[in-house]
Protein backbone atom coordinates (compact mmCIF):
# COMPACT_ATOMS: atom_id res chain seq x y z
CA UNK A 1 0.00 0.00 0.00
CA UNK A 2 1.33 3.50 -0.88
CA UNK A 3 1.55 5.65 2.21
CA UNK A 4 0.96 9.59 1.93
CA UNK A 5 2.66 12.10 4.22
CA UNK A 6 -0.39 11.97 6.22
CA UNK A 7 -0.08 8.84 8.30
CA UNK A 8 -4.11 9.28 8.32
CA UNK A 9 -4.56 8.91 4.67
CA UNK A 10 -3.87 5.67 2.59
CA UNK A 11 -4.14 4.76 -1.04
CA UNK A 12 -4.34 1.62 -2.98
CA UNK A 13 -1.27 0.43 -4.35
CA UNK A 14 -1.84 2.78 -8.25
CA UNK A 15 -2.42 0.03 -10.57
CA UNK A 16 -0.54 0.46 -14.24
CA UNK A 17 -0.57 -0.70 -18.18
CA UNK A 18 2.92 -1.09 -20.00
CA UNK A 19 2.35 -1.08 -23.66
CA UNK A 20 5.26 -1.95 -26.17
CA UNK A 21 6.55 -3.47 -22.90
CA UNK A 22 9.59 -5.09 -24.62
CA UNK A 23 11.62 -7.02 -21.50
CA UNK A 24 10.33 -5.06 -18.65
CA UNK A 25 12.63 -2.30 -18.31
CA UNK A 26 9.86 0.02 -17.60
CA UNK A 27 8.39 -2.09 -15.18
CA UNK A 28 10.84 -2.25 -13.11
CA UNK A 29 11.23 1.71 -12.89
CA UNK A 30 7.57 2.10 -12.36
CA UNK A 31 7.50 -0.50 -9.44
CA UNK A 32 10.73 0.52 -7.57
CA UNK A 33 8.45 3.88 -7.21
CA UNK A 34 5.54 2.04 -6.01
CA UNK A 35 2.95 1.26 -8.73
CA UNK A 36 1.76 -2.38 -9.32
CA UNK A 37 2.08 -3.07 -13.56
CA UNK A 38 -0.89 -5.57 -14.06
CA UNK A 39 -0.82 -5.98 -17.51
CA UNK A 40 1.25 -5.79 -20.82
CA UNK A 41 1.70 -6.25 -24.12
CA UNK A 42 4.46 -6.66 -26.91
CA UNK A 43 4.58 -8.10 -30.38
CA UNK A 44 7.90 -9.71 -30.16
CA UNK A 45 8.16 -13.82 -28.70
CA UNK A 46 11.70 -12.97 -28.01
CA UNK A 47 11.80 -10.05 -25.67
CA UNK A 48 8.26 -11.60 -24.14
CA UNK A 49 10.42 -14.74 -23.46
CA UNK A 50 13.07 -12.21 -21.12
CA UNK A 51 10.12 -10.97 -20.00
CA UNK A 52 8.73 -13.96 -18.21
CA UNK A 53 11.98 -15.16 -17.76
CA UNK A 54 13.15 -12.26 -15.40
CA UNK A 55 9.67 -11.40 -14.12
CA UNK A 56 8.30 -14.82 -13.93
CA UNK A 57 4.43 -15.38 -14.04
CA UNK A 58 2.04 -13.75 -11.86
CA UNK A 59 -1.60 -15.08 -11.06
CA UNK A 60 -1.44 -10.45 -11.07
CA UNK A 61 -0.04 -9.68 -13.94
CA UNK A 62 -1.22 -10.61 -17.81
CA UNK A 63 1.79 -10.67 -20.40
CA UNK A 64 -0.50 -10.25 -23.87
CA UNK A 65 1.64 -11.15 -26.90
CA UNK A 66 0.44 -9.49 -30.03
CA UNK A 67 -0.12 -6.88 -32.83
CA UNK A 68 -1.66 -3.84 -30.39
CA UNK A 69 -3.73 -3.66 -33.03
CA UNK A 70 -5.47 -6.16 -31.89
CA UNK A 71 -5.62 -5.32 -28.93
CA UNK A 72 -9.20 -3.53 -27.39
CA UNK A 73 -9.44 -1.07 -24.54
CA UNK A 74 -12.64 -3.25 -23.13
CA UNK A 75 -10.48 -6.01 -22.36
CA UNK A 76 -8.27 -4.18 -20.05
CA UNK A 77 -8.55 -4.66 -16.47
CA UNK A 78 -10.01 -2.34 -14.14
CA UNK A 79 -9.09 0.55 -11.66
CA UNK A 80 -6.01 1.50 -13.56
CA UNK A 81 -3.98 4.45 -12.38
CA UNK A 82 -1.41 5.06 -15.44
CA UNK A 83 -0.86 4.02 -18.65
CA UNK A 84 2.72 3.73 -20.08
CA UNK A 85 4.10 3.15 -23.30
CA UNK A 86 7.25 3.06 -25.13
CA UNK A 87 6.34 2.95 -28.42
CA UNK A 88 8.72 1.98 -31.43
CA UNK A 89 10.86 4.72 -32.43
CA UNK A 90 12.07 3.74 -35.39
CA UNK A 91 10.27 5.86 -37.82
CA UNK A 92 11.19 8.52 -35.63
CA UNK A 93 15.36 7.95 -34.84
CA UNK A 94 17.28 10.41 -36.50
CA UNK A 95 19.38 7.82 -38.29
CA UNK A 96 16.23 6.59 -39.64
CA UNK A 97 14.38 7.56 -43.05
CA UNK A 98 11.84 9.62 -40.72
CA UNK A 99 8.45 8.39 -42.10
CA UNK A 100 7.62 9.75 -38.43
CA UNK A 101 4.64 9.04 -36.76
CA UNK A 102 2.71 8.12 -40.15
CA UNK A 103 5.50 5.20 -40.39
CA UNK A 104 4.52 1.50 -39.97
CA UNK A 105 6.19 1.04 -36.53
CA UNK A 106 5.92 4.56 -34.85
CA UNK A 107 2.51 4.86 -36.19
CA UNK A 108 1.46 2.27 -33.80
CA UNK A 109 1.18 5.16 -31.09
CA UNK A 110 -2.24 5.39 -33.08
CA UNK A 111 -3.30 1.76 -31.20
CA UNK A 112 -2.51 3.12 -28.23
CA UNK A 113 -4.60 6.02 -28.55
CA UNK A 114 -7.29 4.10 -29.58
CA UNK A 115 -7.32 1.99 -26.86
CA UNK A 116 -7.60 4.22 -24.32
CA UNK A 117 -10.42 5.65 -26.31
CA UNK A 118 -12.11 2.86 -25.99
CA UNK A 119 -11.27 2.31 -22.23
CA UNK A 120 -13.99 5.70 -22.01
CA UNK A 121 -14.25 6.61 -18.28
CA UNK A 122 -12.08 3.81 -16.81
CA UNK A 123 -9.16 4.83 -18.74
CA UNK A 124 -6.39 5.91 -16.41
CA UNK A 125 -6.03 9.80 -14.86
CA UNK A 126 -2.04 9.78 -16.21
CA UNK A 127 -0.42 8.37 -19.97
CA UNK A 128 2.69 8.42 -20.41
CA UNK A 129 4.61 8.07 -24.19
CA UNK A 130 8.06 8.02 -23.92
CA UNK A 131 10.23 8.12 -27.38
CA UNK A 132 13.33 9.61 -28.98
CA UNK A 133 14.37 13.29 -28.68
CA UNK A 134 13.63 12.71 -32.71
CA UNK A 135 10.30 13.36 -32.05
CA UNK A 136 10.43 16.95 -31.62
CA UNK A 137 11.81 17.66 -34.57
CA UNK A 138 9.63 15.26 -37.11
CA UNK A 139 8.18 16.59 -39.86
CA UNK A 140 9.11 20.08 -38.17
CA UNK A 141 7.73 19.58 -34.83
CA UNK A 142 4.68 18.68 -36.49
CA UNK A 143 4.29 15.23 -35.27
CA UNK A 144 5.00 16.35 -31.54
CA UNK A 145 2.16 18.38 -31.93
CA UNK A 146 -0.33 15.95 -33.76
CA UNK A 147 0.88 13.64 -30.49
CA UNK A 148 -0.16 16.13 -28.21
CA UNK A 149 -3.07 17.29 -29.74
CA UNK A 150 -4.11 13.18 -29.69
CA UNK A 151 -3.65 13.32 -25.59
CA UNK A 152 -6.11 16.50 -25.31
CA UNK A 153 -8.81 14.79 -27.42
CA UNK A 154 -8.69 12.17 -24.55
CA UNK A 155 -8.82 14.67 -21.88
CA UNK A 156 -5.10 14.63 -21.13
CA UNK A 157 -3.15 17.92 -20.34
CA UNK A 158 0.16 17.42 -21.45
CA UNK A 159 3.59 17.92 -19.76
CA UNK A 160 6.89 17.15 -21.95
CA UNK A 161 10.41 16.75 -21.25
CA UNK A 162 14.09 15.50 -22.05
CA UNK A 163 15.98 13.39 -20.20
CA UNK A 164 19.03 12.02 -20.54
CA UNK A 165 19.50 8.48 -18.78
CA UNK A 166 23.11 9.99 -18.46
CA UNK A 167 21.95 11.78 -15.50
CA UNK A 168 21.65 8.37 -13.78
CA UNK A 169 23.93 5.56 -15.80
CA UNK A 170 27.08 6.28 -17.84
CA UNK A 171 25.51 5.84 -21.08
CA UNK A 172 24.12 8.45 -23.57
CA UNK A 173 20.50 7.86 -23.80
CA UNK A 174 18.38 11.17 -24.39
CA UNK A 175 14.42 10.56 -24.57
CA UNK A 176 11.41 12.27 -24.96
CA UNK A 177 8.44 11.72 -22.31
CA UNK A 178 5.37 13.43 -23.00
CA UNK A 179 3.36 13.18 -19.58
CA UNK A 180 -0.44 13.32 -19.96
CA UNK A 181 -2.57 14.02 -16.64
CA UNK A 182 -6.54 14.74 -16.69
CA UNK A 183 -5.43 16.53 -13.73
CA UNK A 184 -2.26 18.48 -14.05
CA UNK A 185 -0.81 20.17 -11.50
CA UNK A 186 -1.17 24.28 -11.54
CA UNK A 187 1.37 25.57 -13.82
CA UNK A 188 3.60 28.86 -11.70
CA UNK A 189 4.96 30.98 -13.95
CA UNK A 190 7.16 29.72 -16.91
CA UNK A 191 8.40 26.47 -14.54
CA UNK A 192 11.31 26.50 -16.60
CA UNK A 193 14.01 23.80 -16.22
CA UNK A 194 16.59 21.74 -17.97
CA UNK A 195 14.34 19.33 -18.75
CA UNK A 196 12.47 21.47 -21.10
CA UNK A 197 14.98 22.99 -23.54
CA UNK A 198 14.52 25.72 -25.50
CA UNK A 199 13.81 23.02 -28.60
CA UNK A 200 10.29 22.25 -26.84
CA UNK A 201 9.08 25.73 -26.32
CA UNK A 202 7.32 25.66 -29.32
CA UNK A 203 4.14 22.99 -28.21
CA UNK A 204 4.00 24.83 -24.91
CA UNK A 205 3.48 28.52 -26.88
CA UNK A 206 0.78 26.91 -29.03
CA UNK A 207 -2.35 28.07 -28.23
CA UNK A 208 -3.92 25.20 -29.85
CA UNK A 209 -2.24 22.51 -27.62
CA UNK A 210 -3.45 22.21 -23.97
CA UNK A 211 -0.28 21.45 -21.50
CA UNK A 212 1.29 22.20 -18.46
CA UNK A 213 4.37 22.53 -16.73
CA UNK A 214 4.95 20.57 -13.39
CA UNK A 215 7.45 22.38 -10.92
CA UNK A 216 9.76 19.55 -10.66
CA UNK A 217 13.03 18.44 -8.91
CA UNK A 218 16.12 18.50 -10.97
CA UNK A 219 17.64 14.94 -11.49
CA UNK A 220 21.30 14.35 -10.80
CA UNK A 221 23.68 16.20 -13.48
CA UNK A 222 24.91 14.38 -16.41
CA UNK A 223 27.69 11.63 -15.26
CA UNK A 224 31.67 12.33 -16.73
CA UNK A 225 32.19 9.03 -15.84
CA UNK A 226 31.75 5.64 -15.06
CA UNK A 227 31.74 3.09 -18.01
CA UNK A 228 34.53 1.28 -16.04
CA UNK A 229 32.47 0.37 -13.33
CA UNK A 230 30.10 -1.50 -15.99
CA UNK A 231 32.75 -3.18 -17.83
CA UNK A 232 32.72 -7.19 -16.51
CA UNK A 233 36.17 -8.23 -15.65
CA UNK A 234 37.33 -10.93 -18.52
CA UNK A 235 40.70 -12.07 -18.45
CA UNK A 236 42.16 -10.57 -21.67
CA UNK A 237 43.51 -14.42 -22.70
CA UNK A 238 39.41 -15.03 -22.77
CA UNK A 239 38.33 -15.82 -26.65
CA UNK A 240 36.08 -12.95 -26.49
CA UNK A 241 39.03 -10.65 -27.20
CA UNK A 242 39.36 -10.05 -30.53
CA UNK A 243 43.26 -11.99 -32.05
CA UNK A 244 46.17 -9.53 -33.39
CA UNK A 245 44.75 -9.24 -36.60
CA UNK A 246 41.49 -7.88 -35.84
CA UNK A 247 42.68 -5.53 -33.61
CA UNK A 248 45.39 -4.29 -36.06
CA UNK A 249 42.29 -3.52 -38.46
CA UNK A 250 40.43 -1.88 -35.99
CA UNK A 251 43.82 0.36 -34.85
CA UNK A 252 44.28 0.87 -38.69
CA UNK A 253 40.90 1.94 -39.11
CA UNK A 254 40.55 5.07 -37.06
CA UNK A 255 41.29 8.54 -37.53
CA UNK A 256 44.86 10.02 -36.91
CA UNK A 257 43.21 12.22 -33.99
CA UNK A 258 41.23 8.92 -32.19
CA UNK A 259 44.61 7.06 -32.59
CA UNK A 260 46.43 9.56 -30.68
CA UNK A 261 44.00 9.47 -28.63
CA UNK A 262 43.97 5.90 -28.22
CA UNK A 263 47.79 5.79 -27.58
CA UNK A 264 47.79 8.20 -24.69
CA UNK A 265 45.35 6.20 -22.83
CA UNK A 266 47.90 3.38 -23.44
CA UNK A 267 50.66 4.89 -22.08
CA UNK A 268 48.76 6.51 -18.92
CA UNK A 269 48.63 5.06 -15.58
CA UNK A 270 46.08 2.00 -14.89
CA UNK A 271 43.28 1.06 -17.48
CA UNK A 272 40.85 2.70 -18.62
CA UNK A 273 37.72 1.94 -21.05
CA UNK A 274 36.10 3.45 -24.02
CA UNK A 275 33.10 2.31 -26.45
CA UNK A 276 33.61 2.23 -30.07
CA UNK A 277 30.97 2.21 -32.84
CA UNK A 278 31.42 1.00 -36.36
CA UNK A 279 30.94 4.03 -38.82
CA UNK A 280 30.98 4.06 -42.78
CA UNK A 281 32.62 7.42 -44.08
CA UNK A 282 32.82 8.02 -47.75
CA UNK A 283 31.76 4.32 -48.04
CA UNK A 284 34.48 2.99 -45.64
CA UNK A 285 33.81 1.06 -42.74
CA UNK A 286 35.58 2.64 -40.01
CA UNK A 287 35.91 2.89 -35.75
CA UNK A 288 35.30 5.66 -33.92
CA UNK A 289 36.25 5.59 -30.22
CA UNK A 290 34.27 7.62 -28.03
CA UNK A 291 36.57 10.26 -26.07
CA UNK A 292 35.14 9.94 -22.48
CA UNK A 293 34.28 6.92 -20.06
CA UNK A 294 30.78 7.06 -20.85
CA UNK A 295 28.94 4.47 -23.05
CA UNK A 296 27.56 5.87 -26.24
CA UNK A 297 23.74 5.24 -27.03
CA UNK A 298 22.56 1.27 -26.34
CA UNK A 299 21.44 0.66 -29.77
CA UNK A 300 19.41 -2.79 -31.03
CA UNK A 301 21.98 -5.45 -32.43
CA UNK A 302 20.60 -5.05 -35.79
CA UNK A 303 23.94 -5.74 -38.09
CA UNK A 304 27.45 -4.89 -36.68
CA UNK A 305 27.20 -1.10 -36.91
CA UNK A 306 24.74 -0.88 -34.47
CA UNK A 307 26.54 -3.47 -31.78
CA UNK A 308 29.26 -1.14 -29.14
CA UNK A 309 32.21 -2.24 -28.47
CA UNK A 310 34.27 -2.28 -25.53
CA UNK A 311 37.94 -0.90 -25.79
CA UNK A 312 40.39 -1.92 -22.99
CA UNK A 313 43.47 0.54 -22.82
CA UNK A 314 46.47 -0.04 -20.94
CA UNK A 315 50.27 -0.98 -20.31
CA UNK A 316 49.42 -4.21 -22.33
CA UNK A 317 48.09 -2.19 -25.34
CA UNK A 318 44.68 -1.89 -26.39
CA UNK A 319 42.67 -4.69 -26.74
CA UNK A 320 38.83 -5.11 -27.83
CA UNK A 321 35.59 -6.93 -27.90
CA UNK A 322 32.19 -6.70 -28.21
CA UNK A 323 30.37 -5.56 -25.35
CA UNK A 324 28.39 -8.13 -23.21
CA UNK A 325 24.28 -8.83 -22.37
CA UNK A 326 25.63 -8.21 -18.99
CA UNK A 327 27.20 -4.39 -19.35
CA UNK A 328 24.24 -3.59 -21.68
CA UNK A 329 22.11 -4.45 -18.93
CA UNK A 330 24.34 -2.38 -16.39
CA UNK A 331 24.37 0.69 -18.22
CA UNK A 332 20.41 0.38 -18.50
CA UNK A 333 20.47 0.57 -14.91
CA UNK A 334 18.96 -3.05 -15.02
CA UNK A 335 22.38 -4.93 -13.26
CA UNK A 336 20.05 -7.76 -11.71
CA UNK A 337 18.07 -8.54 -14.74
CA UNK A 338 17.37 -12.29 -15.14
CA UNK A 339 19.30 -12.86 -18.47
CA UNK A 340 18.24 -16.90 -18.18
CA UNK A 341 19.01 -18.65 -21.56
CA UNK A 342 18.43 -15.77 -23.42
CA UNK A 343 20.97 -15.58 -26.69
CA UNK A 344 23.57 -13.13 -26.93
CA UNK A 345 21.89 -10.69 -29.96
CA UNK A 346 18.30 -11.56 -28.42
CA UNK A 347 19.78 -9.58 -25.33
CA UNK A 348 21.17 -7.15 -26.80
CA UNK A 349 18.41 -6.28 -28.64
CA UNK A 350 16.12 -6.36 -25.68
CA UNK A 351 18.02 -3.85 -23.53
CA UNK A 352 19.35 -1.73 -26.66
CA UNK A 353 15.08 -1.51 -27.58
CA UNK A 354 14.38 -0.34 -24.33
CA UNK A 355 14.11 2.81 -21.40
CA UNK A 356 16.50 3.29 -18.93
CA UNK A 357 15.13 2.23 -15.30
CA UNK A 358 16.62 4.75 -13.18
CA UNK A 359 14.91 7.34 -15.63
CA UNK A 360 11.60 6.03 -15.64
CA UNK A 361 11.66 5.59 -11.51
CA UNK A 362 13.15 8.88 -10.93
CA UNK A 363 10.06 10.15 -13.03
CA UNK A 364 7.67 8.50 -11.61
CA UNK A 365 8.42 8.77 -8.05
CA UNK A 366 8.53 12.83 -8.88
CA UNK A 367 6.00 12.96 -11.18
CA UNK A 368 3.48 10.35 -12.21
CA UNK A 369 2.97 9.16 -8.56
CA UNK A 370 2.12 12.74 -7.10
CA UNK A 371 -0.10 12.86 -10.48
CA UNK A 372 -2.00 9.43 -9.61
CA UNK A 373 -2.06 10.18 -5.80
CA UNK A 374 -2.59 14.01 -5.51
CA UNK A 375 -0.08 14.15 -2.87
CA UNK A 376 2.95 16.26 -4.46
CA UNK A 377 4.69 16.75 -0.93
CA UNK A 378 6.28 13.10 -1.31
CA UNK A 379 7.91 14.32 -4.79
CA UNK A 380 9.65 16.66 -2.43
CA UNK A 381 10.68 14.66 0.48
CA UNK A 382 12.42 12.55 -2.21
CA UNK A 383 14.56 15.96 -3.37
CA UNK A 384 16.50 15.23 -0.01
CA UNK A 385 17.27 11.26 -0.81
CA UNK A 386 20.45 10.51 -2.33
CA UNK A 387 20.59 9.47 -6.44
CA UNK A 388 20.73 5.20 -6.47
CA UNK A 389 23.08 5.46 -10.02
CA UNK A 390 23.77 1.95 -11.25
Amino acid sequence: MYQASDPRIAFKVPRALEFFAGIGLARLGLEEAGFQVVWSNDFEPDKQAMYEGNFGESPDHEFVLGDIADVNGDDMPSDISLAWASSPCTDLSLAGARAGLHGTESGTFWEFVRVLREMGGSKPSVAVLENVVGLATSHGGDDLAAAIRAFNTLGYSVDVLAIDARRFVPQSRPRLFLVGAQNPPETRGQNSSELRPDWLWRVFGDQSLRTHRASLPMPPSPLMSGLGLCVEDIPLTDECWWGKERTDAFVDSLSPTQKRRVAQLCQGRGISYRTAYRRTRHGVAVWEVRPDDIAGCLRTARGGSSKQAIVHLGESGIHVRWMTPREYATLMGASHYQLGGARTNQSLFGFGDAVAVPVVEWLAKHYLMPLTTGDWSTSRQLELEPATLF
